[in-house]
């Protein structure tokens, strides 16, 4: 048992971090939110929330200029005003940000920000497991072979989240009635938004299996094969 006790307390550590990390979190959107309310949304989020079975989905306006959507480790949805501005001047339609929230209803309902403590904490007990042992052969760089071992596990980890939200509100929009056409069109727009917003092209140099999102193609192809297999 006492061999193991590093390990533990690494693991105990990263729990520990994460906790402090959610109630920072949760500390700025308290004080940098406020609950969404826009006509043109409402009755389709009224269409969520009766294909949900629910009285109704409740949204906040993440005060910040990044284009995206958030689900809080607490539950709660989030758009960013970022993206709400894209809404505003109709680079974004309704349907479109309704496609966002159901994603994020995903990542609550599959419970995603469990699973990401949980991950959290094992890959940092993963990344000095490795690096203590490769270090023993490998001098000076084991901590960066072990980084970057543990980065591309989390980055594998992230996309099948992503995955399984995108899964999750493409079956909520079709039985809401609004079809996957908004999520999909919306998937070929973010692109070009954040490369506007950037000044960069999306994941510019940086290998797929280390983005913490799947290409957009592959989500696409997802969605599209889910929609066709269900229709049919």
């Amino acid at each position: 048992m006492i061999r193991f006790l590093p390990l533990l307390l690494i693991i105990g550590y990263g729990l520990v971090l994460w906790h402090f990390s959610a109630r920072a979190l949760k500390r700025q959107l308290d004080t940098k939110s406020r609950r969404l309310n826009d006509t043109a949304l409402t009755p389709l989020l009224d269409r969520l929330a009766a294909a949900l079975d629910v009285p109704r989905v409740e949204v906040h306006v993440y005060e910040i200029e990044p284009i995206n959507g958030l689900a809080a480790p607490d539950g709660r949805v989030f758009i960013t005003e970022g993206f709400m501005k894209k809404y505003r001047a109709g680079e974004v339609t309704a349907e479109e940000i309704t496609s966002v929230i159901a994603h994020e209803l995903g990542h609550v309902a599959r419970g995603h920000a469990r699973r990401r403590m949980i991950d959290f904490s094992g890959q940092n007990a993963l990344r000095v497991v490795l690096a203590s042992l490769i270090g023993r052969f490998v001098p000076f760089i084991g901590i960066w072979i072990a980084n970057l071992v543990t980065t591309a596990l989390a980055a594998r980890l992230s996309q099948r989240d992503e995955f399984e939200a995108d899964e999750f509100a493409s079956a909520l929009l079709i039985k809401a009635g609004i079809g996957v056409g908004p999520q999909i069109s919306l998937f070929r727009k973010l692109d070009a938004l954040s490369t506007r917003q950037a000044g960069a092209a999306p994941g510019a140099g940086v290998p797929a299996w280390l983005l913490t999102h799947p290409k957009t193609p592959r989500r696409i192809a997802a969605i599209e094969a889910n929609a066709a297999r269900w229709v049919a």
